[in-house]
């Protein structure tokens, strides 16, 4: 299991505009790559739509060595339901703080050392004001369960985590695949998950050929599979394999040959100018807008 790796979270957009600023200005994340889309994704990467939509993967260096955000925006999709599933992320560095005080980017402080913010569209980002490490800035993504023994289980058991923190009390637990990578936080909600429309999806890779032993261990034990083992394209790039999963909760879980995942991922030094390009090229706010209507949403 220490040849598994957590890879991103992905985030569904709006506005790509105001989640640029929030990701590049406030957080000082890079543009690591993007690319764009005619149809919906075969393994449901850009949700349940089947039209033009993009893909961006944003971080603090490249994927290899980071966990980064995937940020996929659905062409005419202008809003998103959040549910009470996606609890936050947390990141150290006292300049993210800085550059949102700067900026007037909306700052709480629920902590020592610590505030609350927002990414467009409402999700809840945790800024530990501490100098940011030499290495990857990200410490852990926090998602909701209805169940924190359950899940527990079935991320330890079924897919080889490693829990590194238990708090019975507050019923939370921290785990993962290797103390340098980002961790995963489960909080017990009390109750049902709400995944809303915007709910996302948790990415890992491990080596290729423990693919197909996981998709097994799955159909075995009876466990949710949303997509079985499926090659996914990307136009000019290399052709990766992944399986979606599903845990107790609904929570939607990719894992994704490693091997040609770290080809697909490598850093693309026109990313930034994609990704304005095709923001310049949207012209569905000024349409909308012309036309006196909104974008629709989800």
């Amino acid at each position: 299991m220490d040849l598994r790796r957590a890879l991103h979270f992905v985030f569904k957009v709006g506005d790509r505009t105001k989640t640029a600023t929030f990701y590049r200005d406030v957080l000082g994340m890079k543009i690591l790559r993007h690319e764009e889309f005619e149809e919906g994704c075969k393994a449901t990467c850009n949700g349940p739509y089947d039209g033009k939509w993009s893909k961006t993967m944003v971080g603090f260096g490249p994927e290899d060595d980071h966990f980064v955000a995937e940020l996929t925006y659905n062409y005419g999709v202008g809003e998103y339901q959040l549910g009470n599933d996606f609890l936050g992320l947390t990141l150290q560095s006292s300049q993210a703080v800085s550059n949102a005080k700067r900026l007037g980017w909306p700052l709480t402080e629920v902590g020592e050392a610590l505030y609350l913010t927002q990414a467009p569209g409402g999700y809840p980002f945790y800024l530990v004001d501490k100098e940011q490490p030499p290495s990857d800035p990200v410490q852990k993504v926090c998602l909701g369960v209805s169940d924190f023994q359950r899940s527990t289980r079935y991320w330890t058991t079924l897919l080889g985590m490693k829990v590194m923190e238990k708090n019975e009390e507050k019923k939370t637990v921290l785990m993962g695949f290797a103390d340098t990578q980002c961790k995963l936080e489960l909080h017990d909600n009390g109750g049902t998950v709400d995944h809303g429309t915007a709910f996302g999806r948790i990415a890992f890779s491990c080596p290729r050929e423990q693919l197909h032993d996981l998709e097994a261990l799955m159909k075995k034990e009876n466990q949710k599979i949303l997509t079985p083992l499926v090659n996914l394209d990307t136009p000019g790039k290399t052709t990766v394999e992944v399986v979606i999963l599903s845990d107790p909760d609904g929570h939607e879980i990719c894992f994704v040959g490693d091997e040609a995942f770290r080809e697909l991922s490598k850093v693309d030094p026109e990313g930034k100018e994609l990704l304005n390009k095709a923001m310049a090229e949207d012209k569905s706010d000024e349409w909308f807008a012309k036309h006196n209507r909104q974008k629709a949403a989800a």
